[in-house]
């Protein structure tokens, strides 16, 4: 069942209050999941189950998409006022350093907590920031024109589109290899939440500038990247291992870019196993 949680950022504007969404499952030491640019908490789902057996997951959704709001008016959506807010929430939620795993944006943010010293362990699938000047270009104009169509789309032509493996091919094959596995309203839902995406723009304009380039030392790290990942291309696993030298480095067969869904026992082992590092 989702909550919702405020708390304070310091802004330019003096300190403004955030609100996120998010769900609670399980017990055990918490584990915080953060999604990717333009999707959702939801995106965790085929893993949160599995997960939950051994710790008290918190699936959130990120500033300006799902369920949460954008940032209030003098916060922007870089990485030191994400970094600000996310700690916050850790504190609003009581989680003392909590372990956190992320997705491409997730991933990043991710990272940034570890580097901060924000969480216990971080596991990192197909973080941003590790990409060539052109793969940045390249994945930006795959999800401006992910954004766009889902923003064009009429609803009865996605749900349409959705009941057929084909269909869902169409909508969602930038970012799953397996995409006939994903259910239709999954799809659809998922379809929706980029469409209504209201930190979109800002959060990817942030990105144009993003390098991930320091160690993040002193915590375990997990980098897991999908061997058919067609966004954000497996070789910047290797500069990630190299960024992060002393970073356990996961191929994932046969997963895209969110691999939650392609194989979710997989995803799910590797998060456990970095989390017990």
């Amino acid at each position: 069942m989702s909550a919702t949680v405020s708390f304070k950022v310091t802004s330019p504007l003096g300190p403004q209050t955030v609100t996120l969404s998010y769900t609670r499952a399980g017990r055990g030491e918490p584990l915080l999941l953060l999604h990717g640019i333009g999707h959702h908490r939801q995106a965790w789902d085929p893993v949160v189950d599995i997960l939950a057996t051994e710790r008290e997951v918190i699936a959130v959704d990120l500033p300006g998409f799902g369920a949460s709001p954008s940032l209030p008016d003098g916060l922007t959506h870089d990485l030191p006022t994400m970094n600000a807010a996310l700690g916050a929430l850790c504190t609003a939620l009581e989680l003392d350093r909590p372990h956190v795993a992320g997705n491409s944006l997730g991933g990043l943010l991710a990272l940034e907590m570890g580097r901060e010293k924000l969480v216990r362990s971080v596991t990192a699938l197909s973080p941003a920031g590790f990409w060539s000047r052109a793969e940045r270009r390249y994945a930006f104009a795959v999800l401006v024109g992910m954004r766009r169509a889902a923003e064009r789309l009429p609803l009865p032509l996605v749900r349409r589109l959705a009941r057929s493996a084909a269909g869902r091919a169409a909508l969602t094959s930038a970012i799953y290899a397996r995409p006939g596995r994903r259910s239709p309203e999954a799809v659809v839902a998922e379809t929706l939440a980029l469409a209504g995406a209201t930190g979109f723009a800002e959060t990817l304009r942030a990105g144009t500038t993003v390098r991930f380039t320091d160690d993040v030392p002193g915590i375990p790290v997990t980098v897991a990247w999908g061997a058919r990942d067609r966004l954000l291309v497996p070789r910047q696993g290797v500069r990630a291992k190299r960024t992060i030298p002393r970073a356990r480095l996961v191929r994932l067969p046969g997963c895209g870019h969110v691999p939650m869904n392609d194989d979710p026992a997989l995803v799910a082992r590797v998060i456990l196993d970095g989390s017990r590092r």
